[in-house]
C-alpha cells in the first residue's frame, strides 16, 4: 500500500493508523502547499483531489477520504482492535464519532486556515469549534478514549484534529477531558513513530 500524506495534515491520522497496524505501506509525501511529490510528480496527477489522504491499494484502487480509510485499515487486522467489528452497536457509534470529528470539527477548522479569510468569518468559525469541543469535552467524562476504554482509530483523527488550535488561535486549555486523552494518545509508540516519520517530532 502507499499512503499519500502531508506533514501534520489529517492524513497524520491515517499514518497513525497504519503503525498502528503494522501492516507493509510506504509513506509518500504529498504536500497540500505545493501539490509536488519529492521526484517531481503533480500530485493532481495521481489524485485529482489535491487533498490528503489518498491510500492506494496494492492492485492500484485507491480509498480518499479519511473516515473510510482509517475504517479500512482497522479492518485488515481485526485482531488489534483499532475499530469494533462491522454490523455491531459499537461499529455504529464509532462511526458517528468519526462523522463528528470530519464534519464537525474537521471542517470546522477549515476557515481558520484559509488564507483571505475575513477576520469576522474567523471569529464565527472559532465560536461554532469551541460550542463543539466543549461538548466533546463532557461526552469524554469518566473515558479513557472515545470508545470508552479502548484506543480506536477515532481517537487518532481527534488527535490530530484538536492538534491544530494551537496554530489558529483555538484555545483548548480549559477542556481537560479532551487534553487527557490528547496525551494519552500522544505517549502511544505508533502515535511517535508516525510524528517522527512526517518530522513533527526529533
Amino acid at each position: 500500500m502507499k499512503l499519500y500524506y502531508s506533514a501534520g495534515a489529517c492524513s497524520l491520522s491515517t499514518h497513525i493508523a497504519l503503525k498502528e497496524s503494522e501492516l507493509d505501506f510506504e509513506a509518500i509525501a504529498a504536500p497540500t502547499k505545493t501539490h509536488r511529490l519529492a521526484d517531481g510528480t503533480d500530485y493532481y496527477s495521481i489524485n485529482p483531489l489535491g487533498y490528503v489522504p489518498l491510500l492506494v491499494l496494492d492492485d492500484g484502487r485507491q480509498l480518499h477520504e479519511c473516515p473510510v480509510i482509517l475504517q479500512y485499515v482497522a479492518d485488515q487486522v481485526p485482531d488489534k482492535a483499532l475499530a469494533p467489528a462491522n454490523g455491531t452497536f459499537e461499529r455504529y457509534k464509532l462511526q458517528e464519532w468519526l462523522n463528528f470529528i470530519a464534519t464537525e470539527l474537521h471542517k470546522g477548522f477549515s476557515p481558520l486556515f484559509t488564507p483571505g479569510m475575513p477576520d469576522e468569518a474567523k471569529a464565527l468559525a472559532k465560536t461554532r469549534l469551541m460550542g463543539r469541543l466543549q461538548w466533546l469535552d463532557g461526552e469524554l467524562v469518566g473515558k479513557a478514549f472515545l470508545m470508552g476504554d479502548t484506543f480506536t482509530v477515532a481517537d487518532a483523527y481527534l488527535f490530530v484534529v484538536q492538534g491544530w488550535g494551537k496554530f489558529v488561535g483555538v484555545d483548548t486549555s480549559s477542556l481537560a477531558n479532551l487534553n487527557a486523552l490528547a496525551a494519552r494518545v500522544a505517549v502511544r509508540p505508533a502515535v511517535q513513530a508516525a510524528l517522527r516519520a512526517e518530522g513533527l517530532v526529533k
